[in-house]
């Protein structure tokens, strides 16, 4: 057996005893590389990452190219990285799958909020309902700010149609940690609300999430309606 390989292993048999309390971030991507990078010390490349993107967040936040400019990461390596936020995603996403009827503006955070977990840009999603409010479907639609070009009321109502939507619900995130709708926000959303109203289909709410947080603009009296339950 080589260091290499008994570094590995220590790495491993510490990891198997308590999981990662304990380990100091370097430590951590030390073991993350060595499941991507065989036959090779990791600990120097884990040092690499670190100093030069700052933190163990920024290193999962880095793109595939940024990351394959630190020496010892190639495309393998690049890959494993970036899977551990959209796995972690995934995971969330999973835990909120019991969500199939949505009565309030609770039930709509909680199938949302998951999905917009290590999001970087502003991302919208639709929720279409049937009658009864049975979830149909929970789908991006686009990214960027609502008032922005790729993402056009024309492809809400388009989208609600082809699911044969009763209810949607709106829904984007602010990136910037704060969940207040914006003056912008408002009058977007009153649009998209006649947009859909022309075509038989109520705008049940318009939640806008911020990392664990959401506002539901029917919660704050901004669509003038209420949660039937």
């Amino acid at each position: 057996m080589s260091s290499h390989d008994g570094a590995r292993e220590r790495l491993r048999e510490r990891f198997w005893r308590g999981g990662l309390d304990g380990f100091p971030d370097v430590h951590v991507l030390e073991l993350l590389l060595t499941f991507a990078i065989p036959r090779r010390e990791t600990n120097t490349i884990a040092h690499g990452l670190l100093e030069h993107f700052g933190s163990l967040s920024a290193v999962f936040e880095a793109s595939k190219e940024e990351l394959e400019q630190i020496k010892g990461v190639g495309e393998n390596a690049a890959a494993l990285i970036k899977l551990i936020p959209e796995l972690d995603r995934r995971y969330h996403m999973s835990k909120s799958g019991d969500v199939q009827k949505i009565m309030s503006s609770d039930d709509a955070g909680r199938l949302l909020i998951p999905r917009y977990r290590h999001a970087r840009e502003e991302i919208v999603y639709l929720i279409t309902l049937d009658s009864k409010r049975e979830l149909i479907a929970c789908e991006e639609i686009g990214r960027g700010t609502l008032d922005e070009a790729h993402v056009s009321i024309r492809t809400i109502v388009e989208t609600a149609l082809r699911r044969n939507a009763a209810y949607v619900i709106l829904s984007h995130n602010h990136v910037d940690g704060i969940a207040l709708p914006s003056m912008q926000d408002k009058r977007t959303t009153e649009t998209i609300r006649q947009a859909l109203r022309y075509v038989g289909i109520t705008l049940s709410d318009h939640i806008i999430v911020a990392g664990e947080d959401y506002v539901s603009f029917v919660d704050s009296g901004l669509l003038g309606t209420i949660w039937p339950g």
